[in-house]
């Protein structure tokens, strides 16, 4: 196996560089760099019927070359935005290498998305095209603009068939995409409005090798598997651009959740380096592992939510290695985080990620010293921090401030800083929901909600829960009083499923008669968290 890297972590942060090049093209210069050794692995795939897949990254530039190809013919251009909607098929790594060798822009999306979610991603962002499965085109149906569409599995009139690729040219020049052009958008949930299109510079894609190595500790010879969904940029942090960026190679199963299936693919694959969502790895601790070989395992990693020190010491104690907690958003990747070798606090989120500067910006609009809480706050320029929100440039620039000629970007994430640098999540500055490691924004769930006659107004929040860290519960006001039962809360639930994607439906419901509110009419929802905790 693999050994863990040790980092004297205040050396690293003194003599840490990392050049930035010109111009920066993933596919051209990562993964046709690995595949100058034919033999090297990229995806160990498999799914839910025991069906396996490997390719080497000869295999990958080989594939997105065809489709790179197949797209110029198509009149696919760089810049052009291109949706990527597919679950976890050796496909999508694929499709969104072809699209960067393009120098158009990926949008990444999961497939549970509805045809709502589908068309006002396609709208804001003024995507030419789409690469989805034969299943869900349906989601497209009617929706202009998009000029190129292909499908993977059976033909669809009006979709190029992916199979054509067979045809295509397995050789091609890739754009050489200036590096502070952009080259991929994440679409992720505000707490109010629709969602946000968060928008990556190639720079960032290049500079996501760097946690990769400090805190996924990855090498040319490890495997990584993450259980992150397609649309996340999780899955760029540990899927692809991670574990590529430093040539390791990647696990990917479509599948649902099984606990001991889970331990069977690692013992399976070897993997050497595991992440996954609290809400997965609380589930996983309860199981007995005594019948899998876990010896390839070094190291294992969360992030999307804060981790529990009693899963911290339970994961090492089940399967004899260190569980390292992280932080990051979509916006700014991952920025703090825990690394081995460094002293581990309990309940911390680490320490910066060497090259990124973070502060605790305090509510008197200055920044404060340790010990103080306050918003957490990045230094700019950052190479890891979005180029912007997509069309938003009012958003965008909500979010910077500058104190004393020094410009921050603002997490919206409320923090305390202690006097060794560790930083302490405190909570979030917004309402965002995260269950199981989906962002969720209340308006969401509200805006599918409000379109069920029965529903007057209605308001959700995050609850603590202790599988899934929070979930999310609507407050509601019917438009009869009298309306309110079991079943009518069944109807709505399935109501929320069918009109957004299913993992929003509001677990928990409670009808009121008047939401809290401010004088400006703002729905007050840390009234209603606090209402809910003090009634358990």
């Amino acid at each position: 196996m693999t050994e863990l890297k040790s980092i004297d972590y205040d050396d690293v942060c003194r003599t840490f560089a990392c050049e930035i090049p010109a111009t920066f093209n993933f596919g051209r210069d990562v993964v046709d760099h690995w595949a100058e050794d034919p033999d090297k692995v990229a995806i160990l795939w498999s799914d839910a019927s025991g069906a396996t897949r490997s390719l080497t990254f000869d295999d990958v530039m080989r594939a997105s070359n065809r489709l790179a190809n197949m797209l110029v013919s198509q009149g696919l251009q760089p810049g052009d935005r291109v949706i990527v909607q597919l679950p976890r098929l050796p496909e999508w790594q694929i499709a969104l290498t072809a699209c960067l060798k393009v120098g158009a822009v990926p949008i990444p999306c999961i497939t549970m998305l509805t045809g709502k979610d589908v068309a006002y991603r396609i709208n804001h962002s003024s995507a030419r095209a789409a690469i989805t499965l034969s299943e869900e085109t349906g989601k497209f149906q009617g929706l202009d603009g998009v000029d190129v569409r292909i499908a993977i599995g059976t033909p669809v009139d009006g979709w190029v068939p992916y199979a054509r690729c067979d045809d295509c040219l397995e050789t091609f020049t890739a754009y050489d995409t200036p590096v502070d052009d952009p080259a991929i958008i994440y679409y992720t949930s505000g707490s109010t409005g629709n969602p946000k299109g968060v928008c990556h510079a190639a720079r960032a894609l290049f500079i996501w090798k760097v946690s990769a190595d400090y805190w996924l500790n990855l090498t040319p010879d490890d495997v990584m598997w993450c259980t992150a969904d397609t649309g996340w940029s999780k899955a760029g942090t540990s899927i692809l651009f991670g574990p590529w960026g430093v040539g390791a190679a990647a696990v990917f199963h479509e599948g649902p959740f099984d606990p001991k299936h889970r331990f069977e693919i690692l013992e399976r694959e070897r993997v050497t380096v595991f992440c996954a969502a609290p809400t997965e790895l609380r589930r996983l601790i309860q199981e007995d592992v005594k019948e899998f070989d876990l010896s390839a395992l070094k190291l294992t990693v969360s992030a999307g939510e804060s981790v529990n020190p009693e899963i911290v010491d339970a994961w090492a104690r089940l399967t004899g290695v260190p569980l390292l907690d992280g932080y990051g958003q979509t916006e700014t990747l991952m920025t703090v985080l825990n690394y081995h070798g460094m002293p581990v606090k309990p309940g911390s989120m680490g320490r910066p990620l060497p090259g990124v500067t973070v502060a605790v910006y305090g509510e008197d609009g200055q920044i404060a010293g340790a010990g103080a809480e306050g918003q957490l706050a990045i230094a700019l320029p950052n190479p890891q921090v979005m180029l912007h929100y997509w069309n938003d440039p009012e958003r965008t620039a909500s979010q910077r401030v500058s104190v004393g000629g020094q410009e921050w970007f603002l997490t919206g994430d409320n923090v305390r800083q202690d006097e060794d640098g560790y930083i302490f999540f405190e909570g979030r500055a917004d309402d965002i929901i995260t269950s199981s490691g989906y962002r969720i924004g209340p308006q969401e769930v509200e805006n599918a909600l409000i379109e069920h006659p029965a529903v007057q107004e209605s308001a959700a929040v995050g609850m603590p829960d202790p599988d899934r860290g929070e979930i999310v519960k609507a407050f509601i006001v019917l438009t009869d009083p009298a309306l309110a039962s079991e079943a009518l809360c069944t109807e709505l639930q399935d109501h929320v499923k069918r009109t957004t994607a299913p993992y929003k439906y509001p677990r928990a419901i409670e009808f009121i008669t008047e939401l809290p509110k401010t004088v400006s009419g703002k729905i007050r929802r840390n009234v209603l968290r606090s209402r809910d905790k003090g009634s358990s």
